[in-house]
C-alpha cells in the first residue's frame, strides 16, 4: 500500500479511507498544536498531502469527500426537519 507523509512526517496509508486521512489531520494539525491553528494551517497540510497524491488518488478521494459531504447535508437536512415536526407535535 502506498503512503504519504504529513509536514510532520506522520505516514498516511492511501487505502481509500478518507476518515483516516482526516483524522490524521486532526492530530497533526489541530491537537498537536492545542486548538491554535488557522485556516491557512490546515489548508497548508492538505496541499501538502495533496502534492503526494496521483490524479487518480486526488480523484478517487474527491469523490469519497463528496459522498461524505453529501450524506452529512443530508442527514442535516433530515435533522432539522425532524426538529420542526417536534417542535409543532409539542405546540
Amino acid at each position: 500500500m502506498r503512503t504519504i507523509k504529513t509536514t510532520t512526517g506522520v505516514d498516511i496509508r492511501l487505502d481509500g479511507d478518507l476518515l483516516a486521512i482526516i483524522e490524521t489531520l486532526y492530530q497533526e494539525v489541530t491537537a498537536r498544536r492545542e486548538l491554535e491553528r488557522s485556516y491557512q494551517d490546515m489548508m497548508r497540510e492538505i496541499r501538502h498531502l495533496l502534492s503526494q497524491m496521483t490524479d487518480q488518488e486526488r480523484s478517487d478521494y474527491l469523490a469519497e469527500s463528496l459522498f461524505h459531504n453529501t450524506v452529512r447535508f443530508e442527514n442535516d437536512k433530515l435533522a432539522a426537519y425532524m426538529r420542526k415536526l417536534t417542535e409543532k407535535v409539542r405546540k
